[in-house]
């Protein structure tokens, strides 16, 4: 043993005598089989099984060569050249230099280092189970420089041989020889602010390690102290610090370069792999590149080398700049695992690798480069899919949920608005199972009948179910645990309902529908025109309904509401019934029952929906007249065709001398069939006459606010039920009974869009305006004499298009402008296209309503008549304009009135004209 190991060994034994404290110790296990050690290059490397020390507290020892116990920490481990981590599978791991503290060194060839690791079932670790567990490596390869580049600090040692030193020199006093060693070594580092040189001493205060072996000289140091600085080399950053350890003895002086630099990134990914990349020259550590020669780039997982990487489909590639590493993700020796990220589903794929590269060059005969880099990648996300493998026949649900990684267990559906156990679903006729993939990925699959009751079934078109399935799997995910829910939504369309089958047929006085009732008024409803087939609209049509189990039957009196007269004649009346088959969520028509039958009759009135009319009168005097010479009110209107007995007459409301009565409920059209009789001329009165007196009152009802039907009524009938026509139309305002008038005025209103009066709001538009914005409103008169003029008698604005709802505010008052709600202003009409008789238009601005309406509706009342233009009246204002007087040696067209009403239009705040958007014309 040479001078300087022995003064080296000398002052160790004598360090760690005064600073071990002898105490109590526990009893060593004898290494046990959850721990596995094994030697890499210059590395102890030690793995301890997690599975044994689950739900348990441990901590590592290593132990000097005198037998004293040293704790591992994180502190401890860049110091010393030791490592704590864990494997991609969470077992522990325990890395140390050949050139760490307390490691036994034997000619730099043989190491050995001894470690407890103490186990206990509560942190404190007084009741610990002790494990020892001794490593021995040989290693007679040292490179004559060597670069360690570990998770947690950088190492580099270099071979040397430091001049002997003779035993005379040696002191008895050891922290006097120890003081010696010290001061022959210190430290050069090399910055951009300039070299700072530190003594031994005063770098390990600094956080670097520094001493030597019998044949090499070593530095270690954690990542980023202050002599660090970081580089960019080929893109990739480097950790390097440049430092030359100097020994000083006497007339001697050995300078030894000990700079190291490690990789600190160089790892990028994709959705396929990972790549690590280091670069092939550094020049901090190549100062003469021309020179540099790789000689062997090797790579490791898990601190074992790999000689063909591409048996693992691992990819090891190099060139004059960089060496690179490919990974796949998922690869053999990895870890991949599912974990859960802001409710995502997504994978993590770590792998623990190093990589070995060993150069020459003219500095240095050969240099062995270590680097051992544990590589997660970030979050990757990975939406699973459901495929819905429903084969309808089956009427079974089949949901596919996948692909997942094996730890990813599910727990718990919820299906509808009910949530189950796995035991619970199975329980409840769900079949649940695992299907397993040959690359280790598995799904879940979910059978439900289309008939469980969770199952949501919509009715859809003519003959199709839409089986709706919700489901949420709830799923734990990852060695945590964390729970994990993804929702599956999926259907199936099936043609599996029976639409009702009608059959009709009739007798002498009725119509009969008999209708299967399977799904009736579960998916369907029956409509008779536009309203609903129910009890009450039998009883008011009288209609008569009977139903079994599985059918309706439908009885419908010949001269009941709904009939529809298709041809009158003396021969017959052709008649049908329709009953609409409706989707009840749309009412939608899918289908209609049409009965169609002749009836004989001697006596009728059909209303048609077009305001025809069509009368069978019989001849009922004694003695008879002759048919063929009765008449309507207008004379001019004669029998269509007549026999012996009876005169069908046929004519339209608006003619034949036919007026027009209101009521609250009804217009009622009346005419008269009558018979002039034929006299005998006499000098004086009486009149004889032979011929007996026939009159005969016709009446056409129409509904005003429901949409009419045609129908007809025989003549002394008992029913009260009134014969309809077809339209929509607003009452007279007057509830004192019956107002005769000659005719009701055509009239009609409008809303603009603005005062040119060019464009007007359609009718199925929704008309929005804001408090300020004015109302331009338009009433025409169609279709009557130049000459006359229309005049507005009162209108009023109402929340309700009924002609009496309340309240109301009137903006024109027998014919003058009533400014206390708002700005009233008519504006002048002039004869352009299409406007050809201006006299027939009232145009008016409506400005700053001051309402307190949401929804307003317009109403007018008019007349019309014609006025004189005078240079000055001073009359009051009424129905003329100012300046005019109406004419009094003129027609006034006292019975001629007509009602109008329009809208609705939405009156909007000022907060709510924000949020409308007008292109859409919508809220």
């Amino acid at each position: 043993m040479g001078t300087v190991e022995k003064v080296f060994c000398r002052i160790l034994l004598t360090l760690l005598l005064l600073q071990c404290e002898i105490g109590w110790m526990q009893e060593a296990v004898n290494s046990p089989a959850f721990i596995e050690s094994t030697c890499l290059s210059s590395i102890f490397w030690m793995k301890l099984d997690k599975s044994f020390l689950q739900e348990k507290f441990f901590t590592i020892e290593v132990i000097d060569p005198s037998g004293v116990p040293f704790l591992v920490d994180q502190m401890l481990g860049a110091r010393c050249g030791y490592t704590l981590s864990k494997d991609v599978w969470g077992n522990p791991i325990f890395r140390a230099s050949f050139l760490g503290c307390h490691v036994i060194n034997e000619k730099d060839e043989q190491f050995s280092l001894t470690v407890n690791i103490k186990v206990s079932l509560f942190e404190d670790l007084k009741a610990a189970t002790v494990y020892q567990h001794p490593m021995h490596c040989s290693y007679f390869s040292w490179a004559p420089r060597e670069i360690l580049c570990e998770e947690n600090y950088m190492e580099v040692s270099v071979k040397t041989d430091v001049p002997g030193i003779s035993d005379a020199e040696l002191m008895s006093a050891l922290p006097e020889a120890q003081k010696v060693m010290y001061q022959m070594w210190n430290l050069m580092f090399y910055s951009s602010s300039g070299i700072k040189t530190t003594g031994v001493r005063d770098a390990d205060k600094l956080g670097y390690s520094f001493n030597n072996t019998l044949a090499r000289v070593f530095l270690r140091s954690p990542y980023f102290t202050n002599e660090t600085q970081n580089t960019v080399v080929n893109g990739v950053t480097m950790s390097t610090i440049s430092s030359t350890s100097r020994y000083r003895q006497r007339w001697l002086l050995l300078l030894i370069d000990t700079t190291v630099s490690c990789p600190v990134d160089g790892t990028s990914f994709t959705d396929a792999s990972l790549i690590w990349t280091i670069p092939m020259i550094n020049p901090r550590l190549v100062l003469q590149e021309s020179t540099f020669r790789s000689l062997k780039v090797t790579m490791g997982i898990n601190g074992k080398k790999i000689e063909n990487p591409e048996k693992f489909n691992y990819t090891l590639e190099h060139n004059i700049t960089h060496i690179g590493v490919t990974i796949p993700i998922g690869a053999p020796r990895g870890r991949l695992q599912s974990t859960v990220s802001n409710g995502v589903y997504g994978v993590t794929y770590s792998i623990d690798l190093l990589m070995e590269h060993s150069w020459t060059d003219s500095d240095w005969q050969l240099t062995k480069y270590l680097v051992i880099k544990p590589i997660t990648i970030p979050f990757l996300p990975r939406i699973p899919i459901v495929i819905n493998n429903t084969v309808p026949e089956t009427r079974i649900f089949d949901v596919f949920l996948g692909v997942f990684l094996p730890d990813v267990n599910l727990v718990t559906l919820t299906i509808g608005d009910m949530t189950f156990s796995l035991k619970e679903a199975e329980q409840k006729g769900y079949r649940i199972s695992v299907i397993s993939f040959p690359n280790g990925t598995r799904g879940f699959e979910l059978e439900v009948p289309f008939d469980d009751p969770n199952v949501l079934k919509e009715y859809m078109n003519i003959n199709e179910t839409r089986y709706h399935l919700q489901v949420i799997y709830t799923l734990t995910v990852g060695p945590e645990e964390k729970l994990y829910h993804h929702p599956a939504d999926v259907e199936c369309i099936m043609a599996d309902v029976q639409l009702p089958e009608g059959i009709g047929y009739c007798d002498k006085e009725n119509i009969y529908l008999y209708v299967t009732t399977a799904g009736l008024f579960q998916y369907w409803i029956l409509y008779i025109g536009n309203s609903p087939l129910n009890y009450i609209t039998a009883h008011t049509n009288r209609y008569r309904i009977t139903t079994n189990d599985t059918h309706l039957l439908l009885q419908v009196p010949f001269f009941a509401p709904g009939i529809i007269y298709e041809e009158v004649s003396f021969e017959r009346i052709q008649a049908r019934f329709d009953l609409d088959l409706k989707k009840m969520a749309t009412l939608e028509t899918l289908n209609t029952f049409s009965v169609r039958c002749n009836f004989q009759s001697s006596e009728f009135i059909v209303c048609y929906p077009n305001g025809t009319v069509t009368v069978l009168a019989h001849m009922k005097t004694v003695p008879s007249i002759d048919m063929g010479k009765t008449r309507l009110k207008d004379k001019i209107c004669k029998p269509r065709e007549y026999t012996k007995n009876q005169a069908l007459f046929q004519f339209q409301v608006s003619t034949c001398g036919t007026s027009l009565m209101f009521n609250d409920e009804h217009l009622i059209y009346e005419n008269e069939i009558s018979f002039e009789k034929e006299t005998l001329p006499i000098q004086n009165r009486p009149i004889i006459t032979r011929d007996p007196g026939y009159r005969l009152t016709i009446l056409c009802y129409y509904p005003i606010k429901d949409t009419l039907m045609q129908s007809a009524m025989l003549y002394g009938s008992s029913s009260r039920t009134l014969p309809f026509g077809s339209g929509t139309m607003m009452s007279w305002p007057n509830s004192e009974g019956l107002i005769r008038t000659r005719q009701v005025l055509n009239i009609q209103a409008n809303i603009f869009k603005d005062e040119s009066f060019t464009e007007a709001y359609k009718s199925h538009s929704l008309v929005f305006k804001s408090l300020w914005e004015p109302l331009f409103f338009e009433v025409e008169l169609k279709d009557e004499a130049p000459n006359v003029e229309l005049f507005l008698e009162n209108c009023w604005m109402t929340q309700s298009e009924e002609i009496n709802s309340i309240p109301h505010w009137n903006f024109i008052v027998d014919g003058c402008e009533n400014k206390s709600y708002g700005s009233v202003i008519f504006s002048p009409v002039t004869t352009s296209n299409p406007i050809k008789y201006p006299n027939h238009f009232k145009r008016m601005k409506i400005q700053n309503l001051t309402l307190p309406l949401t929804e307003i509706y317009l109403h007018c009342t008019a007349t019309i008549g014609t006025c004189l233009h005078v240079p000055s009246s001073g009359l009051p204002c009424k129905l003329c304009p100012p300046g005019t007087i109406i004419d009094q040696y003129s027609e006034i067209y006292p019975n001629h009135h007509g009602y109008v009403v329009t809208g609705p239009v939405f009156i909007l705040q000022p907060e709510q004209f924000e949020e409308f958007d007008i292109t859409r014309n919508k809220v």
